[in-house]
């Protein structure tokens, strides 16, 4: 049965040595690599055996296997899933591709967050901060957005000068000397998994759920964590918008990240509207300068304290929630959090100028305000269709290779349940040009509904699920 909505158990095969060996292999009679027959296989249900996908990864991360037929095959998983050996073995495929850190030497408690993707979510850039004045050290190996979700890696970009491309002594000085790193994948860090989240970003393969939880579970494996929370959005700007299926995603990455001795836990947080007001590279890096000031918003707070209390928890560094959170705030009211801040972007070559300075950051040379038509309040702000926009004003990538202009966005002045009057502001465009500014004010203004009454409250943390869930499967590896 393959693996994409129902609970099972993540069974396995233990990481073949050899598997370490680079280049296109033979397939298990011995016979050269073809690939259409796997590609077949799987969009017909059928299983392929660890040496099979082994010959498929090997030869795509030498080129022997060519964009279109790991397309192919990567839809295939998507319409049919991953059987639990397929989807341990593509993970540790992804693991062994490249470097694996260890942080014998670095003192404090590793610990990593990773969401699932959102429209607004730069929680990265104020949780790290805050759990590094805590104590904590987080190695972060971040993505770039995909879809109509922006990317830690592009708000990062988005500072002057600041150098993503980290090795792995680059990421043990900044642990030391700040407690926190922000990098991208490079050659010698999950090299294949990072191919292959830019194929799925512009080929529809996203929103697969082992797709989604391998490509996670690789990075902080490779990371080296001794813990690990994830934030699982839920809604309609979340990869996997329902519930049910946001769970089962947490539930699986959670026992996948036990089988390789990574202890997890998840949080469900919503993702119906954006999070924050800024969405849009270095408007939401403006946005994340001001939470550290102590002057953020309330749902992004909410989060970021959310998740640095189970960090906590999780690492070992306190042991009831309350004192947890209370740390949490008090680096965000005392000026730690923003402090560890400015050293991050110092540490990594960006102008530190920024944190008292944020119009330094990129701008747009067009910014348009959108108002509201008429009096009510804020019924529907839909995540994704904003995310949407914000890629068709240049702030995302269409196709593969496309570049991302980090000024534009937009400014959410009003959110869901907010009350408005004729004329108020809702929005403002950030747009390179005028055509483009006056096209996204008209479509904020069909995005943004209004009604009579205000909408019901939806919590914005819904739901925890805790490494026990790990307890419900045999992670024991498989010889066979």
């Amino acid at each position: 049965m393959a693996l994409r909505g129902a609970s099972r158990n993540i069974l396995g095969v233990s990481p073949d040595p050899q598997s370490r060996a680079y280049g296109p292999r033979a397939s298990r009679d011995g016979t050269p690599l073809h690939v259409p027959p796997l590609i077949a296989r799987k969009r017909d249900g059928g299983e392929l055996a660890p040496a099979e996908l082994d010959a498929l990864l090997d030869g795509y991360l030498a080129e022997a296997v060519p964009d279109y037929q790991m397309a192919a095959f990567l839809m295939a998983v998507c319409f049919r899933g991953f059987t639990d050996a397929e989807l341990v073995r593509w993970t540790a495929r992804l693991v062994d591709s490249g470097e694996r850190w260890s942080w014998n030497g670095v003192p404090g408690p590793k610990v990593g967050k990773h969401s699932t993707g959102g429209v607004g979510d730069k929680v990265s850039l104020v949780l790290a901060p805050v759990v590094a004045a805590m104590g904590l050290r987080m190695p972060k190996v971040s993505g770039r957005g995909l879809a109509h979700t922006g990317g830690t890696l592009d708000k990062a970009r988005a500072i002057p000068g600041l150098r993503v491309n980290l090795d792995r002594a680059d990421v043990e000085r900044l642990l030391r000397e700040v407690g926190f790193a922000i990098g991208g994948q490079t050659a010698r860090f999950t090299p294949l998994d990072g191919r292959l989240y830019a194929l799925r970003d512009v080929t529809g393969t996203v929103e697969s759920l082992p797709l989604i939880a391998a490509s996670i579970i690789a990075k902080k494996v490779a990371e080296g964590l001794d813990a690990l929370v994830l934030d699982v959005k839920v809604g309609s700007g979340a990869f996997l918008a329902g519930e049910e299926a946001a769970a089962e995603l947490a539930r699986v990455m959670i026992r996948l990240a036990a089988r390789f001795g990574l202890r997890a836990e998840a949080l469900l947080t919503s993702m119906e509207e954006p999070l924050g007001r800024a969405v849009g590279n270095a408007l939401e890096v403006r946005e994340a300068i001001e939470t550290l000031r102590g002057r953020g918003p309330a749902d992004l707070v909410e989060v970021v304290l959310a998740l640095a209390e189970r960090l906590a928890l999780a690492a070992g560094a306190e042991r009831d929630a309350e004192p947890a959170r209370r740390r949490a705030a008090a680096a965000l009211a005392d000026g730690s959090a923003l402090e560890r801040f400015g050293r991050w972007v110092a540490g990594q070559g960006g102008d530190p100028a920024v944190v008292d300075d944020p119009s330094r950051l990129p701008a747009a040379p067009v910014v348009r305000e959108v108002r509201a038509t008429a009096d009510g309040f804020v019924s529907r702000l839909d995540a994704r269709e904003v995310g949407l926009l914000v890629v068709r004003l240049g702030g995302g990538r269409r196709t593969k290779a496309d570049r991302i202009d980090p000024a534009v966005g937009v400014v959410l002045e009003r959110k869901c349940g907010d009350r408005l009057a004729r004329g108020d502001l809702l929005a403002t465009v950030h747009a390179a040009d005028s055509a483009a500014a006056d096209a996204a004010a008209a479509e904020l203004e069909r995005i943004v509904g209004t009604s009579g009454d205000p909408p019901p409250a939806v919590p914005l943390v819904r739901l925890r699920i805790g490494a026990e869930a790990a307890a419900a499967c045999d992670l024991r590896a498989d010889d066979g």
